[in-house]
């Protein structure tokens, strides 16, 4: 046998899995004709094996188990220098977006979850979830036909709106028990698949690559090399240090109500509410710079797709509606600041348990990709 038959391999194009790329946002998957432009001006990619040519071939010829297992459709950070630089207009960004969200799909468990997060006509659906179990919660307390609770001070306290707090917390415990379970179900299909397909030299070290990993997500120094869109840096280190002051208020919150036994509401000057209302800020701030920056670049770029389109509005909803219900509180407003806290409650519950089959999955597949990355000697 020559070495050329050797080398040699069959390739069954998936035709169904290239239409699905088109419809999810990689609708001009087909202007692309290998001319290397997109791999040549990408400021992220490896020298060993580039992205994204080969990753626009592989899709082009249906090529899904290629493709889905593949870490470098995570290793690109959609800096969008490839789609304002290719001579086609075949926008390479938007089709390793698209191409991330079928991934999220193909290993998130389960996976109908996904392509309901992904299509517009099940949103309400999808809201609906939270939407009737704090209804129904709210209608076994009395809370709907009863008068408007108050503490012992006659203050608004949403912590009296679903009291004691065994009422509501086991639904908050049970969403991010799914979705831990999701992930790790889906990590750990993806890793696998990843190994199978570029195995990791011997001796490689799990341990050093996550902290090298998390360091660089730290610091967003990869989205500092983007060119078109390099403003995105400060919006999403703005975005991520914002969740991670709200992460911290939420301890302190937990901590108070059941360690200190001090249910809210609690003074302005305290340090849970000053990082909380300091995150809140710089949470809004961040993503009216993601907006804004989507916006401005949308000819470059691409205009996004409702996926990501969906992530920004809901974490929107989230600052804004948890800002408003602080201050219609503290004005004394109670059926506008319970309201307020009733739709705040109904999208921090959507972005958390759906948290594995939308936007927000990027954050632990991106990780993981990295990780296999760095052990492979990728990075």
């Amino acid at each position: 046998m020559s070495e050329q038959t050797k080398n040699e391999a069959t390739v069954t194009p998936d035709l169904g899995f290239v239409k699905e790329v088109i419809a999810s946002g990689g609708e001009d998957l087909k202007k692309c004709y290998q001319c290397s432009t997109c791999t040549v001006v990408c400021s992220v990619t490896p020298d060993d094996k580039p992205f994204p040519r080969k990753e626009m071939l592989y899709a082009q010829w249906g090529m899904k188990d290629k493709l889905i297992s593949n870490p470098d459709i995570w290793l690109c950070h959609q800096c969008s220098d490839c789609t304002a630089y290719c001579p086609r207009g075949a926008k390479p960004g938007e089709v390793l977006g698209a191409v991330r969200q079928m991934a999220i799909q193909h290993y998130s468990a389960p996976s109908f979850l996904a392509k309901m997060v992904a299509d517009p006509k099940y949103l309400l659906v999808l809201l609906a979830v939270p939407v009737i179990i704090f209804l129904v919660l709210l209608h076994v307390q009395g809370f709907l036909t009863g008068e408007i609770p108050r503490n012992e001070m006659g203050q608004i306290s949403f912590s009296k709106m679903f009291y004691p707090t065994y009422y509501i917390d086991p639904v908050f415990i049970s969403a991010a028990l799914f979705a831990v379970i999701s992930f790790v179900v889906g990590v750990k299909k993806y890793w696998a698949d990843m190994a199978r397909n570029y195995p990791l030299p011997a001796g490689s070290d799990t341990t050093s690559s996550l902290v090298e990993t998390l360091k660089e997500i730290i610091s967003h120094q990869n989205f500092k090399k983007c060119g078109v869109t390099k403003e995105r840096s400060t919006a999403h280190m703005l975005v991520f240090f914002s969740f991670v002051g709200l992460a911290i208020t939420t301890t302190l919150a937990v901590f108070h109500l059941y360690i200190l036994k001090q249910p809210s509401p609690y003074p302005l000057y305290y340090p849970l509410k000053i990082i909380g209302n300091i995150s809140a800020i710089g949470l809004i701030i961040g993503i009216t710079l993601v907006t804004n920056n989507r916006l401005k670049n949308a000819a470059k770029a691409g205009k996004g797709s409702y996926y990501d389109w969906l992530f920004i509005v809901v974490i929107y909803v989230i600052a804004v509606t948890g800002i408003l219900a602080q201050l219609t509180r503290i004005a004394d407003i109670a059926p506008v600041a319970y309201f307020m806290y009733f739709l705040h409650l109904v999208f921090i519950f959507f972005l958390f348990a759906y948290a594995p089959f939308s936007k927000m999955a990027h954050m632990v597949y991106r990780t993981t990709a990295m990780v296999f990355a760095r052990q492979a000697k990728r990075q």
